[in-house]
């Protein structure tokens, strides 16, 4: 059968990533596409890579009613934190299957809302229902979720990078940072002072320094691999990149590992998961969002620093694709009983 598929703020980056992967799927048809500024412009209009491969699809104004009416069994919502909120409650309750893209129903624990996000959770009761949208992690409890909430990219970085040390409680859980580099399409489409192109080339800068909202998603992650409580301090830095993240995730061994170890317990954990790849050794070396892009890999590695017993978990994603789009698709996969890969089985660019 053929899904039939609404994108909710399908005119942005993260929207038109998810179009352009749904038009490869091969389960899907897209039958809804939402953008209030483009309402009644083709799809190509907005994303010209697009072009031709959605004949007669345009973008709709956004409304519930419009969304129902067109028979969609599943609705991607990429529209901004907090925008979404109540649609998801709404469609959820409708008994579509919903993948929201945004933040709004990541974190399990209502009070951190209020902590990272600065209101009081109204749905307490659907954070419960929700499944975090990792399925390095969640793989078996995506399988028939109907609600789907996609990870963040800088917190899918740092979850990939550190997850094998948080499970085996190799390192001190109480202290680890996390150092992210993110192109300037995490920022989305429209720009700010801060993410013009002529501000943001050739920049090298720190963002939310004293505590980005990421880190909530891994403490919160990293927490329930380890069985106990796991601190991360996490600081992404603004280059000049368009696409890509590159997470290093420092941490402290509590006990001597050799390098062999690290290398078997990472193989280990990550043996089952199509889309990571470990890089160790051979070249590249080590991780770098250069070799992703364009595609739903994550390339996971690690550094022995024994001077110091400091380990680092390294991890590269595209962030619109492993980071959003193409994670997002991959979980909703899962749940509808797809091969994990289905609409994804694309190689990264090269050169990118």
């Amino acid at each position: 059968m053929a899904y039939r598929v609404a994108v909710l703020g399908a005119s942005g980056y993260t929207g038109g990533e998810l179009l352009r992967l749904l038009a490869l799927h091969p389960e899907v048809e897209v039958v809804a596409a939402t953008s209030r500024e483009y309402a009644g412009k083709p799809v190509h209009f907005v994303h010209f890579n697009l072009r031709g491969w959605y004949r007669g699809l345009r973008f709709t104004p956004f409304s519930v009613d419009a969304v129902l009416k067109s028979e969609a069994d599943v609705v991607f919502s990429a529209l901004p934190h907090g925008v979404g909120l109540e649609y998801t409650k709404t469609f959820y309750e409708s008994g579509l299957t919903v993948v929201d893209l945004s933040a709004d129903y990541r974190l399990r624990n209502p009070e951190a809302y209020k902590t990272w996000y600065g209101f009081e959770h109204p749905y307490p009761d659907l954070l419960e229902k929700a499944v975090y949208g990792l399925p390095e992690l969640h793989r078996e409890e995506l399988r028939g979720a109907r609600l789907i909430a996609s990870p963040g990219c800088n917190a899918t970085a740092a979850i990939l990078a550190l997850a094998p040390l948080a499970k085996e409680r190799l390192v001190d859980l109480s202290r680890i940072i996390v150092d992210v580099k993110v192109g300037s399409s995490e920022g989305g489409s429209k720009p700010t002072r801060g993410s013009h192109h002529p501000e943001r080339e050739n920049a090298i800068r720190p963002y939310e320094p004293r505590g980005h909202r990421h880190a909530a998603e891994a403490e919160q992650e990293l927490s329930r691999l380890a069985g106990s409580e796991v601190r991360v301090s996490l600081i992404p830095h603004a280059v000049s990149s368009i696409r890509g993240a590159l997470a290093s995730g420092h941490a402290w061994l509590l006990r001597e590992v050799e390098e062999q170890t690290l290398l078997r317990l990472y193989a280990g954990f990550y043996r089952d998961s199509p889309f990571v790849r470990l890089v160790h050794g051979t070249p590249p070396g080590y991780p770098d969002p250069k070799y992703v892009a364009g595609s739903n890999y994550a390339d996971v590695g690690f550094a022995l620093e024994k001077r110091l017993g400091r380990v680092t978990g390294f991890a590269a994603i595209d962030n619109l694709v492993k980071g959003a789009a193409g994670q997002a698709v991959q979980a909703w996969n899962i749940a509808a009983g797809l091969p994990e890969d289905t609409g994804l089985r694309l190689p990264p660019l090269k050169p990118a």
